[in-house]
């Protein structure tokens, strides 16, 4: 949810982080900008801590450019100023009213503040949320703050992101330009925590043992200290913590009210749905540009779906965007975003955003220079390495195309056409719960930042992994949209879960990067493109889980993540099936039960089953684009 120091940091980085490397500097910033603390009242009396940079050039008017954050305003004192301003050291220098502010229950605000507070439509007027706390700090603005031209711009990364969607809905009339950016959208079906009902282990630990500590009123202090793990390895530390339950039992001790709240709801109920920002994103008015990272291992999933729902309900407004790079969660705001891990982009992906188009977005809807000139989706396409624009996403031209699991453990784009009596019609393999297959080869006790494009030939090695390989393909496949799974399954257990990932594998005489201090070798490099693990007992609705009848044929489908990715000639196409994804993915005991109060022994082995028959055919559809 926060911009990574280092691996450990992942989850926590945005209010702990330095300057950013495009910071206008210190000096620039108290050369240029006056700055001002304000408590600003909302409609039920709580006092939201403000911190307003005014521009010294008074021989203009300046529009806002609003964040709202739960990490810290800082630094808090008048004569205390920030490194940097604004999204990018474009919008400092290019000189805008700069309003930072405290949301409700954090740092110097008062109030309480409550985790993705759920939004309240239609609400009374002693009713608030997050819309209405945005729209009264606009409306204060307007009224306390002079030098404004009386437009007012909002962005956030993050958390931050879903203040930016929540801003936007029931929006005050003077915002009129927002950009969510890795927004938070839903907190069980895909962002952060729970990725189809499977809970996100390190990330959800090691962020809430640090922003879940109470504390006792405003304070300028930050909020508990980093957990401290006692070892390097994640694996072998969240491995030996046993059930979930012994997280409170062991570490916590009751001192992270949100964990134990949150395993208190192991399904899709009314407390995660009222979490669900979707269903309130419509009849957007501001022009909207969302941002996400294709490899965001936060929220890939709150970014796509912010834009859908925008795009989806936006009444007469036109002006709903979406930029998709090849980053990690926030990548795209600082660094010139080259490369990620092993790959090479072959260009400077951030810088190329933050000028060619976030910069210009606020310029032209705040201060009048120039027109809008974005195309609906600028997606990053990795594989060919450049940008591509489309008038819709995902795009109307890309078209459905089945890839089928077939015996031998091949991929093809035909379906199988012929059972072979003397064979099972299946694949199977040994899950256990005790030894789950690790979901990096790196040591960390985070969720690396960077798992998304991790090269997976150490799991392709495992006998607990399926793998299916295509032929060498002979021209390019270009993928550009949701990627949809359908696996014909059966469990010797009660419970199971199903990992699913798209890799693409690089010739074996594939070009070692240059530089390369890390030895890396690409031959074979097996770069996961789309991983996405899902619960089977959530199989027929979040809401509502369901055994398994032990050795049963049963259907499993969900949707991963959209990808915008080619598959370049001379690759192959890779799908690896497990039944674990550790410790990026909680345990399932393969027992039915509630997996958040499961016991040491509800925990058994399991023999899993993939079929791959004309009656029973596993699939990935997947959309192509010529």
């Amino acid at each position: 949810m926060t911009r990574p120091l280092t691996v450990l940091a992942t989850l926590l980085a945005v209010f702990l982080a330095p300057a950013p490397s495009w910071a206008q500097g210190l000096d620039y910033v108290k050369e240029h900008y006056t700055k001002y603390e304000y408590r600003i009242p909302m409609r039920d009396g709580t006092k939201l801590f403000t911190a307003v940079y005014v521009p010294k050039d008074t021989s203009q008017k300046w529009p806002f450019m609003l964040n709202r954050t739960p990490y810290g305003v800082g630094p808090y004192g008048t004569e205390k100023f920030r490194n940097d301003l604004g999204p990018s050291d474009l919008f400092g220098k290019s000189g805008y009213i700069f309003v930072y502010q405290d949301v409700r229950g954090r740092t110097m605000s008062e109030g309480t503040h409550v985790n993705m507070r759920p939004h309240i439509p239609a609400k009374s007027q002693d009713q608030f949320d997050e819309s209405s706390d945005t729209y009264d700090t606009i409306e204060w603005l307007l009224k306390n703050v002079p030098g404004h031209n009386g437009k007012v711009g909002q962005w956030g990364i993050s958390y931050p992101g879903f203040y930016t969607t929540c801003g936007m809905i029931d929006a005050h009339p003077a915002l009129v330009a927002a950009s969510p950016q890795a927004p938070i959208s839903d907190w069980f079906v895909g962002d952060d925590f729970h990725h189809n009902g499977c809970l996100f282990l390190p990330h959800c630990f090691n962020f809430m043992s640090s922003f879940g500590k109470p504390r006792e009123g405003p304070s300028t202090g930050r909020r508990g200290e980093r957990f401290d793990h006692g070892m390097p390895d994640g694996y072998r530390f969240f491995l030996e913590m046993g059930p979930l339950a012994n997280a409170d039992a062991k570490y916590f001790k009751g001192s992270v009210a949100f964990w134990n709240e949150a395993l208190k709801h192991p399904n899709y109920d009314e407390f995660w749905q009222s979490r669900n920002i979707r269903p309130h994103i419509k009849n957007i008015k501001p022009a909207v540009m969302t941002v996400g990272g294709f490899f965001d291992a936060e929220n890939l999933f709150g970014a796509v779906e912010t834009f859908k729902a925008a795009d989806k309900d936006s009444g007469s407004n036109k002006q709903n965007f979406l930029v998709m790079g090849p980053w990690l969660h926030g990548g795209w705001s600082r660094g010139d975003c080259a490369s990620l891990g092993d790959i090479q982009f072959g260009q400077k992906t951030g810088v190329y955003y933050r000028e060619q188009l976030e910069f210009p977005f606020f310029e032209a809807l705040l201060k009048g220079k120039g027109d809008v000139k974005l195309p609906k989706a600028s997606i990053f396409e990795t594989g060919t390495n450049q940008w591509r624009k489309y008038a819709a996403w995902p795009p109307a031209e890309a078209k459905a195309q089945p890839i089928y699991l077939h015996p031998g453990e091949k991929l093809a784009f035909e379906p199988p056409v012929t059972s072979d009596k003397n064979k099972p019609g299946y694949d199977e393999y040994l899950a256990d719960p005790n030894k789950p297959v690790p979901s990096t080869e790196k040591i960390t006790v985070a969720m690396p930042g960077d798992y998304m494009i991790h090269d997976q030939r150490f799991a392709s090695k495992r006998p607990d992994v399926l793998t299916y390989t295509s032929p060498v393909l002979q021209e390019d496949l270009r993928l550009a949209g949701p990627v949809e799974v359908e696996l014909h399954v059966a469990t010797s257990g009660t419970d199971a879960d199903f990992v699913v990932k798209l890799i693409d594998v690089y010739p074996d005489d594939a070009a070692d990067p240059e530089p390369n201090p890390a030895g890396v070798k690409m031959g074979g490099y097996q770069m996961l493109v789309r991983g996405e693990p899902f619960r089977g007992k959530f199989r027929n609705g979040f809401s509502k889980p369901e055994p398994f009848a032990p050795n049963e044929p049963t259907v499993i489908k969900f949707a991963m993540p959209d990808v915008g990715h080619c598959f370049r000639s001379g690759h192959r196409v890779m799908i690896q099936v497990q039944s674990s994804w550790f410790p990026l993915v909680d345990r399932n005991p393969q027992t039915f039960c509630d997996i958040n109060t499961a016991k040491e022994g509800d925990f058994v082995k399991a023999t899993q089953r993939v079929y791959h028959t004309p009656e029973k055919a596993s699939k990935v559809t997947v959309r192509v684009v010529k």
